[in-house]
């Protein structure tokens, strides 16, 4: 049995369970709690009977600046999913997908067109796990993924920009079907 509820900032020091994963990216503790005070609704975690941290989702809602309105990549107002991790020993037991249906409620209630997220293109589990959920390519994001910051001749890994519609989109105006052949840069991403 697991409980779910809303990140409080005493969590941030019991995260560490799900960040082993090398695919799970582990930021510094006031980013976790940046995202506390400005997104509660959409920072949820799953904590075990023991009180373990055993899975957690950290979104937020945004929209390209105004300056942006009439360009290509322009954003509307829009959840993004930051990180979803769930650790080792429960993955495939449906945390995930609970964690990301209650982060889409949010964004519902938030009015958000549709809520997005990035994945390695090579990260074929959640691929998989985001389109089981409805998610779809939206574009490619050529060296999304710096892995090579430190050497210039080498390119980072392509991220899909992988977008599911809410409520809000009910003509699905903000998702394509062939997204995978609309590669960008990740300057044009906002």
């Amino acid at each position: 049995m697991a409980t779910f509820r809303r990140f409080r900032p005493d969590d941030v020091n019991k995260l560490s369970k799900c960040n082993l994963d090398p695919l799970t990216e582990t930021y510094e503790l006031n980013f976790y709690l940046q995202y506390h005070a400005k997104w509660p609704s959409l920072f949820q975690v799953c904590e075990d009977l023991d009180g373990n941290i055993v899975g957690y989702i950290m979104g937020k809602v945004e929209s390209s600046p105004d300056a942006y309105k009439y360009s290509e990549h322009y954003l509307p107002w829009h959840a993004h999913i930051t990180a979803l991790t769930v650790a080792p020993e429960t993955r495939r037991s449906g945390i995930g997908k609970i964690l990301t249906e209650q982060l889409e409620l949010a964004a519902d209630a938030n009015n958000a067109w549709f809520v997005d997220l990035f994945v390695r293109r090579s990260n074929h589990r959640a691929i998989t796990f985001y389109t089981s959920l409805g998610y779809s390519v939206f574009r490619v994001v050529k060296d999304y993924y710096g892995d090579h910051a430190t050497d210039p001749t080498k390119s980072g890994e392509d991220a899909f920009d992988m977008r599911k519609p809410m409520k809000r989109d009910q003509n699905h105006q903000h998702i394509r079907n062939d997204g995978e052949t609309h590669e960008v840069e990740p300057e044009d991403v906002w």
